[in-house]
């Protein structure tokens, strides 16, 4: 049975349910489908995006990202910076509660940041240069630091890998290596953890004691966050058919992220609307084990520029669909001030008897070349399919294996030879505001054994990314830019496969959904 054959069953049988009584059942219920399983509950436990979407229903953060990519206050209430810009002192909102009843307090915040700080490349960076961090009074703390930083809103608003959660004191005592036990935050819903099945479902209910930021309009990730809903559910549904069928009968409201060939379908229901809430979309990408052979060697991942086309990345994720496609891409993303074309030709596409000639070159000798690949994940699989036989083509000694993305991630930790359940490479996708300069992408961090799998290590990048954030000057930062797109040609932290964009579906009696780089559960009500 084909996709569509599927689809028109599925449809049909969901005909004879109710529909005005499963309509009336969900009437202060949204039930949403994520674009994966939430496998790891302790958005500190993992650098999964789905980790960090539950986290933006659970917790709420001290900054929040604007639509137009400023830091705006979300629990703070604001800042000062002292004359010599080295000491910033930040005071919490009035009202703010945890799901557990306590107030929230400075010295839970300065804690949560600790346990975030060992966790997140760029924030152990950051709080490494901290001379003092220190609770002036319940509602207030205050950073005095080394050297100037002008990006510490937005290092408190960053998005991936790990993003800035706070959590009660308590909590945040618990050992950065290992998860917490509870999962309690002071964000618009609380987990329902009892309710969970894993692989099947994960429940939040709207916590009444949520004090919304100021502001009269959500935007992006920034402003009032207002519950309308008393429960979320969110239901695992991998196969692509099922949650299209599912949401055309009604039994769901909201799927994340639809397949290119399903849109056509789906845009001529009259109850639904297929839309682009995340406009940044995604950078797809061909990252690296940098410390196992044979991509230990620079030579050896050089080789491969210019191997893979962009779009046949972006027709196996995207098709021929123009308005979802960033083609012909680097290290930053296309909307970025910092986007430039330096070193670009090394991504000039080349036939494979030119790739052969260059792994020859380079000194591969038919080393087993592990990629791992998740099959949950339709964007990563289909960028994965198209590497996976260039690969092929060129003489590599392939092993395909092919996981959930649960057990992908699991394996991606791991630093073990490739004769020991390592690997040596994978295709995965940075979300498109991280890619807009090198501060938080953590892709880009070069730090050796510090760094997120992969490991890359350059003193080089790390220098010129050091440069960018104290540099002042805009010119001086693109100029720094342009330097930092060079050298990642050389290094090759990993290959750019090209942007995307993907669309979410939902029932048409849902407004006020927020274009955000993350689905978000606040504004959104019935209509």
């Amino acid at each position: 049975m084909n996709r569509r054959e599927f689809l028109a069953r599925g449809a049909a049988a969901g005909a004879l349910l109710s529909a005005p009584a499963v309509r009336a059942q969900s009437a202060r219920t949204l039930r949403f489908v994520p674009h994966a399983d939430l496998a790891v509950v302790d958005p500190l436990f993992s650098n999964s995006i789905i980790a960090r979407n539950h986290a933006y229903l659970v917790y709420d953060f001290l900054y929040g990202f604007d639509a137009s990519g400023r830091p705006q206050p979300q629990m703070a209430a604001g800042h000062t910076i002292s004359d010599d810009n080295r000491t910033w002192t930040i005071k919490l909102r009035e009202g703010l509660r945890f799901h557990d009843g306590a107030p929230v307090l400075a010295r839970d915040v300065i804690a949560s940041l600790r346990r975030w700080a060992a966790r997140d490349i760029y924030a152990r960076s950051v709080f490494e240069d901290i001379d003092e961090l220190k609770a002036l009074d319940d509602s207030t703390m205050q950073f005095k630091l080394k050297k100037p930083f002008r990006l510490l809103p937005d290092l408190f608003a960053k998005l991936s890998p790990y993003p800035p959660t706070i959590m009660p004191e308590r909590l945040a005592n618990t050992p950065a290596t290992q998860p917490v036990t509870e999962i309690i935050g002071s964000g618009p819903y609380r987990y329902a953890a009892k309710e969970r099945v894993p692989g099947s479902l994960n429940v939040y209910e709207r916590f009444a004691e949520y004090r919304p930021a100021p502001g009269t309009e959500p935007s992006g990730l920034a402003g009032p966050k207002i519950a309308h809903f008393d429960r979320i559910e969110w239901r695992t549904i991998p196969d692509a058919g099922t949650a299209a069928a599912a949401l055309q009968s009604g039994e769901i409201d909201w799927w994340e992220e639809t397949t290119v060939d399903l849109m056509p379908l789906l845009r001529s229901r009259s109850d639904l609307r297929v839309e682009v809430i995340n406009p940044a979309g995604y950078m797809a990408l061909f990252r690296f084990n940098h410390i196992q052979p044979p991509f230990d060697n620079p030579a050896i991942r050089r080789a491969f520029l210019g191997a893979f086309k962009q779009s046949d990345v972006l027709d196996a994720i995207v098709g021929n669909t123009p308005e979802l496609r960033m083609d012909n891409v680097g290290f930053f993303h296309p909307d970025s001030p910092y986007a430039n074309r330096a070193g670009m030709e090394a991504l000039a596409p080349r036939d494979i008897s030119s790739v052969k000639a260059s792994l020859a070159a380079a000194g591969y000798k038919g080393e087993l070349i592990r990629l791992l690949v998740p099959l949950d994940l339709p964007g990563p699989l289909a960028e994965s399919q198209v590497v996976a036989d260039v690969l092929r083509r060129a003489g590599v000694n392939l092993d395909y294996v092919g996981l959930d993305w649960g057990a992908t991630i699991a394996r991606l930790f791991s630093r073990n030879p490739i004769d020991k359940g390592g690997w040596s490479a994978t295709c995965n996708f940075a979300i498109g505001p991280v890619t807009m300069d090198q501060s938080a992408n953590g892709y880009l961090r070069a730090t050796g054994k510090t760094a997120i799998f992969g490991w890359p290590e350059s003193p080089k990048l790390e220098a010129l990314r050091t440069a960018w954030i104290d540099s002042n000057d805009m010119n001086e930062r693109k100029k720094l830019c342009e330097d930092f797109q060079r050298q990642c040609f050389m290094d090759v932290p990993y290959i750019p496969l090209g942007g995307y964009r993907l669309a979410s579906v939902f029932r048409r009696d849902l407004v006020g959904i927020v274009k955000s780089p993350i689905p978000v559960f606040w504004n959104v009500r019935r209509g």
